[in-house]
């Protein structure tokens, strides 16, 4: 099965959150390794387009809202037990 946005096909979680929001996920996230300078031109240009498009915010969080209560199981999550190891303190040492 084929998805098509805006006559744009996606193919991956990232093609989807791309064609919905208008931009690479990266403008917003960052990539491992960016620089100093890449970062800083990177957020000149989130400011731009946000100062462009006002309303972005607010579209975002409804999309998001929109996906949790269409999808509440990719939300599940499980409670991590802690071992009664891990709240001991050997000499010196936290476990």
């Amino acid at each position: 099965m084929r998805t098509y946005i805006g006559g744009h096909q996606a193919v991956s979680v990232n093609d989807f959150i791309e064609l919905a929001f208008g931009t690479p996920v990266e403008l917003w996230l960052g990539v491992e390794g960016e620089t100093n300078e890449e970062r800083m031109a990177r957020e000149d240009a989130a400011h731009d387009i946000l100062a462009e498009n006002p309303e972005m915010p607010d579209d975002l969080i409804r999309i998001a809202a929109g996906v949790v209560e269409a999808h509440p199981e990719l939300f599940d999550v499980a409670p991590l037990v802690r071992t009664a190891r891990s709240h001991t303190v050997r000499r010196g040492v936290a476990a």
